[in-house]
């Protein structure tokens, strides 16, 4: 995992709950490239169309609120979603996506300061915002180090597994 991550903005709205991320009609779907598929779905069908592996989601308050499932992390991390970027993030999904690797940062203004399309440039470290088609930076909140260091190894299980074999 990269401290920097650069990428297009896809931006939502707020309360994005988990069955919006991965509707619970696929639950049943075990393969991650299948549960891909269907990123997003119930907040815009048309969501893979407008977005490439890499590119940021921007959302607004309260970001995967709902259930515990991780099967929303999944769908958005096997997708390709490089980072999430939203002023709050429900408590669990924000747990899941760091046991899963994928970055979130929380910025408290990010939503009234990017618009969809946008190149930005997230360094993880810092929580600087950088909006490559503005010319501005926003500053987000930074990520601890021990958080960084579980997502750089793509997550708790792989950084237990890594941390266990250097003993």
């Amino acid at each position: 995992m990269k401290d920097v991550i650069r990428g297009k903005a896809i931006v939502v709205g707020k309360n994005i709950d988990t069955d919006q991320i991965y509707p619970g009609r696929y639950l049943e779907l075990v393969e991650p490239e299948d549960i891909a598929r269907h990123a997003m779905e119930g907040v815009d069908p048309n969501f893979l169309k407008r977005f490439s592996k890499g590119d940021i989601i921007v959302a607004d308050k309260n970001f995967g609120c709902g259930s515990s499932r991780e099967h929303a992390v999944i769908t958005l991390k096997t997708a390709g979603v490089a980072a999430i970027i939203a002023p709050s993030f429900a408590r669990i999904f924000y747990r899941n996506a760091i046991n899963l690797g994928l970055p979130l940062v929380t910025c408290a203004n990010i939503i009234e300061n990017i618009k969809e399309g946008e190149e930005l440039e997230l360094q993880l470290s810092t929580g600087c915002i950088n909006n490559l088609t503005l010319c501005t930076e926003i500053k987000g909140d930074e990520l601890p180090p021990f958080v960084l260091e579980m997502i750089s190894y793509g997550g708790i299980k792989q950084y237990y597994i890594q941390k266990n074999s250097e003993k």
